[in-house]
């Protein structure tokens, strides 16, 4: 009895330490477990729309850092024109998409099936350039005065629109020094990958080896947190996959520093950008030799992509080398698809061997009833029952130490000035009446890794962003906005306790009844799908236990 109630104070103590950590958080106070990143200032340079990493790579020549803005010369030497500046944005049935003349670089992105988390007018933005957040996609040719992402950019003429096609095109044209860059993004209908294409065609009179570039340009600004417990799980973060390095998260601040360690070089892979249930990757064509790098490019701004070696161009030839960009969801049943590794950058941190197998199930739930509460729902039911054998025996320990409760309590009494005694005696009743002292403690502990994991599946699986079960509950990865689902919890805690063998200690007594309203409180910021788990759980409890205590207790162990 003893061993279940601390094990009971070490989950209750540790349950209030995580409550005011992350209170703490929420308030802008650091976290005594996670390291609270330096948020740096943007330097206003570095919103424009000319600044980027231009690497330089070993394997190329000098870097065209020195390019002009937006002129060039053509093969016969004479100047280009100037290109203004013009944003061209592309619309599909999921994506809005600004691209600017400048560089060709992809500067906006808005999803148009998922809504920002904190304005729900709004669509939900990836890529951008604005006074609170960089965040770039940029591509260029090395090895020598050739256009990149500062080049000016002619746009061809062509639709804009997905309309009733399945794909829209935007083609874009640069020559510098007789080398023409020609650059093609292809958005499909109902897909967040973009093709793009890059054709080099060398108007110059002499052989060229240039690279290519692709590169996913961020500031280092952490987001806003998204509320008490919610708000851990918002970041940024650069990451690497090569098939002998596997996935790699990186930190902008040691990428700052110099002390990142990554993947160098791989003919495989891709180079992402992570953020809470979204992404954006950068994925090369396969079997294709390639440096990746990382680097500080400028106050908080830091760039992430790889340097690809092109074929030699001959003079009046044409090279062509593909890419895809993707920047959407991580929607687990696409991420497999897309490349390997890439369902990695889903990330349901140290329990995934628990999470991931338990999303799966309840992909499978959903597929059938279409809604993710309804899901939760039976998903809880199906945890039930499978664990009905360990949790029965759990259940039925308590019941009879309940019974038993009267002779612990005048062991305790009898030797109350001798614990060497009063502990032997309590050994032997146990023996005596056929109790396990730790049986109590299965229906929670076996609960637990289940509740941890579900926690982690709420907070990474976009699915369930912004999801509904019913009336109120409009997102199941938010608190319960009217707080019911607490405490509807807190009732079923209550009714739990009281089915409960209650303390011999009058103070512990007390500390089990207010259990019930501490994990109420804590609940108020949790996700609604995980506390609707629990009250699904704790209602299945108490019909378990009033069955074990009125049909499974034998005779003898009845009051």
């Amino acid at each position: 009895m003893d061993i279940k109630r601390t094990v009971l104070w070490i989950i209750f103590s540790m349950s209030l330490f995580l409550i005011w950590d992350n209170w703490m958080r929420h308030n802008g106070k650091p976290s005594l477990f996670f390291p609270t990143p330096t948020v740096q200032t943007k330097n206003a340079s570095a919103s424009a729309s000319g600044n980027g990493a231009v690497p330089t790579s070993s394997a190329s020549a000098t870097a065209a850092s020195g390019a002009t803005n937006a002129t060039g010369t053509t093969a016969t030497g004479e100047a280009a024109p100037v290109i203004k500046s013009e944003i061209i944005t592309i619309t599909t049935d999921v994506v809005k998409a600004d691209i600017d003349t400048i560089g060709g670089e992809l500067k906006h992105l808005e999803l148009l099936k998922h809504k920002d988390g904190k304005d729900h007018t709004r669509n939900m933005v990836l890529f951008d350039n604005s006074a609170k957040r960089t965040y770039l996609a940029q591509t260029g040719l090395l090895g020598g005065a050739f256009p990149n992402h500062r080049s000016g950019f002619v746009a061809k003429p062509g639709v804009r629109t997905l309309g009733d096609g399945n794909q829209v095109q935007l083609v874009l044209e640069s020559e510098q020094s007789g080398i023409k860059l020609t650059k093609t993004y292809t958005f499909k209908k109902g897909d967040y990958t973009i093709d793009v294409r890059h054709d080099v065609t060398n108007n110059s009179g002499a052989a060229i080896s240039p690279s290519l570039y692709l590169q996913l340009l961020h500031d280092g600004t952490k987001p806003e947190s998204g509320g008490m417990f919610s708000g851990s799980g918002e970041f940024y973060a650069p990451a690497v996959y090569t098939e002998s390095d596997k996935f790699q998260k990186l930190d902008f601040e040691k990428i700052g520093k110099g002390t990142d360690s990554h993947a160098k070089q791989s003919d495989n892979g891709w180079v992402a950008m992570l953020q809470h249930f979204f992404v954006s990757a950068f994925i090369p064509q396969e079997k294709t030799k390639r440096e990746i790098f990382t680097k500080q490019v400028d106050t908080n701004l830091y760039a992430i992509g790889n340097v690809l070696p092109m074929v030699t161009v001959a003079p009046g030839a044409t090279v062509t080398m593909n890419a895809r960009l993707y920047s959407g969801p991580q929607e687990s049943a696409k991420l497999e698809s897309i490349a390997p590794g890439f369902e990695l950058v889903k990330d349901y941190g140290v329990l995934t061997i628990i999470a991931k197998p338990l999303f799966w199930v309840m992909e499978q739930i959903h597929k059938m009833l279409g809604n993710w509460g309804w899901t939760i729902v039976v998903f809880t039911i199906a945890i039930k029952l499978a664990l009905f054998p360990l949790s029965a025996a759990g259940y039925r320990s308590m019941a009879k130490m309940k019974v038993v409760t009267p002779k612990m309590q005048a062991v305790r009494e009898r030797f109350k000035n001798d614990p060497q005694k009063m502990n032997q005696a309590m050994m032997e009743l146990y023996k005596t009446e056929k109790i396990n002292p730790l049986g109590g403690c299965f229906p929670i502990l076996i609960q637990m890794p289940v509740f941890l994991a579900l926690y982690w599946v709420l907070q990474a699986s976009v699915e369930m962003r912004g999801a509904p079960w019913v009336g109120w509950i409009t997102d199941l990865t938010s608190p319960d906005p009217w707080y019911i689902l607490p405490v509807v919890y807190a009732i079923s805690m209550y009714i739990t306790t009281k089915l409960n063998p209650a303390p011999a200690d009058p103070m512990q007594a007390k500390m089990m009844m207010f259990m019930p309203l501490a994990f109420s409180v804590m609940f108020f910021f949790f996700p609604s799908g995980l506390v609707l788990y629990w009250v699904v759980n704790n209602i299945l409890s108490i019909g378990q236990q009033w069955v074990i205590n009125n049909k499974l207790i034998p005779p003898e162990h009845k009051a």
